[in-house]
């Protein structure tokens, strides 16, 4: 549609129905109504008005359950969220101009997207890996002009870069192969650009949540080929809201906390001359434990339980779904969020012991809670935020109680969105 037609059919209020199985909060349709409307205008004072656009939508993420086993080549489950990032967009004939909240990018050339060493860890970086990529596996490619904005926060454990990674794939999808390109390869193509191009390591779960919509399992055993599934549940029928609370902890440098745990988790597994956890058989650890931890410590041992527990509860929570049965969920949630807590130990950060920002607000969040739900720490940990699920008509009160504390605005109230990386209009 061209831009004039978009933005009378939004001033018009016609997209109702869009917006809430997007977003699938009703209070949040004037927000959108108004958001959308300043991308469109944010793109026609960049590229020019009454072109014929399209806009494209991919969420942000959260890991549900499966807390650092991906590295070991195990379970996950994990769910799009409804803060998303939105990208208005034109076929160009050659180049790729891309502004994203005021970040107006270097132009690109599509007849150019070699990797250059001097263009690692840059958004130019991004959109390039996942173009290139998309040109190898034999996909239709060409330029675009592209406004971006975004909700998902950075920092957050939301995955702002992959789902900057897949937005962009999603607009090459609908711009140049008719939306056929599947939210799999979408993924894959965002992790590429990011390994590769971006120059960080990186797994396919943050991808994955973004790109399928609703809760999704991956299972990480052969990496090259993860098997990835959307779980057939409607989060909505649970009358409760996913919190992510900005516990505003410290930004010290945790580069050695997060590479300690797969380190040492592959240290138990190096004991059976294996590469990861995945690979050693749980009995035959439990009857070693006294030679690991001789030779590797008790932490690698703690964390090694962890895994493997943590594989079971994966598989827990997906019964509980499948079930409909939220009070399993909500119990199997505690229990991986104690384990992550207490053999995982990855709430706080050993080497900045006084801040333990996360832990107070599990604390909190407890008291706060009582039976109107659960919490845990979120995605990586050691500082930033955590996860509470929290029954629909308490929400409010858990708001107030824990931003008495953290903040005005450091109570992100979500919900589990179904749709996948997708078209808007």
């Amino acid at each position: 549609m061209k831009t004039s037609e978009i933005r009378n059919n939004l001033e018009k209020r016609l997209y109702d129905n869009n917006l809430l199985h997007l977003y699938e909060d009703a209070s949040l349709l004037d927000y959108q109504y108004s958001r959308y409307l300043k991308a469109l205008e944010a793109f026609e004072g960049l590229y020019g008005t009454d072109h014929e656009v399209h806009m494209y939508s991919t969420s942000g993420r959260t890991e549900v359950c499966g807390n650092h086993t991906d590295h070991q080549r195990g379970n996950v489950v994990a769910a799009s969220i409804n803060l998303d990032a939105i990208a208005v967009a034109k076929k160009s004939e050659r180049f790729i101009r891309v502004t994203s909240d005021g970040n107006t990018y270097p132009v690109i050339d599509t007849e150019d997207l070699s990797k250059k060493d001097e263009e690692e860890g840059t958004s130019v970086s991004i959109i390039k890996g996942v173009i290139a990529r998309l040109k190898e596996l034999g996909y239709h490619i060409g330029g675009f002009d592209a406004y971006v904005t975004s909700d998902v926060l950075i920092g957050s454990g939301m995955s702002s870069s992959a789902c900057f990674e897949v937005l962009m794939g999603t607009i090459i999808s609908g711009l140049y192969n008719n939306n056929t390109i599947d939210t799999v390869t979408l993924a894959k193509v965002g992790q590429y650009a990011e390994n590769v191009f971006f120059g960080k390591p990186c797994g396919l779960m943050d991808q994955c949540a973004c790109a399928v919509g609703g809760l999704v399992t991956i299972d990480f055993k052969d990496t090259a080929h993860p098997i990835v599934e959307k779980v057939d549940v409607e989060f909505s029928e649970f009358n409760a809201s996913l919190c992510i609370v900005d516990t505003k902890g410290s930004h010290a440098d945790l580069t050695d906390e997060y590479a300690a745990v797969p380190r040492e988790m592959k240290n138990a597994a190096h004991f059976f001359n294996k590469e990861v956890l995945r690979e050693v058989d749980e009995d035959a650890f439990y009857d070693h434990i006294n030679e690991i931890r001789a030779q590797y410590g008790d932490r690698s041992v703690l964390r090694a339980i962890h895994f493997f527990n943590e594989q079971k509860r994966v598989q827990q929570l997906l019964a509980a779904c499948k079930a409909k049965n939220y009070e399993e969920f909500k119990s199997v949630i505690k229990a991986s969020g104690d384990s992550s807590y207490k053999y995982l130990q990855n709430v706080y950060a050993n080497s900045d012991f006084n801040n333990q920002s996360v832990s107070l607000a599990l604390a909190l969040s407890e008291k706060a809670l009582k039976n109107h739900g659960v919490c845990r720490v979120h995605g990586g940990g050691f500082s930033g935020t955590i996860q509470a699920f929290v029954d629909d008509d308490y929400v409010a009160e858990y708001k107030k109680e824990i931003e008495k504390v953290f903040g005005e605005g450091s109570c992100h109230i979500l919900k589990i969105r179904n749709i996948p990386t997708t078209e808007v209009f």
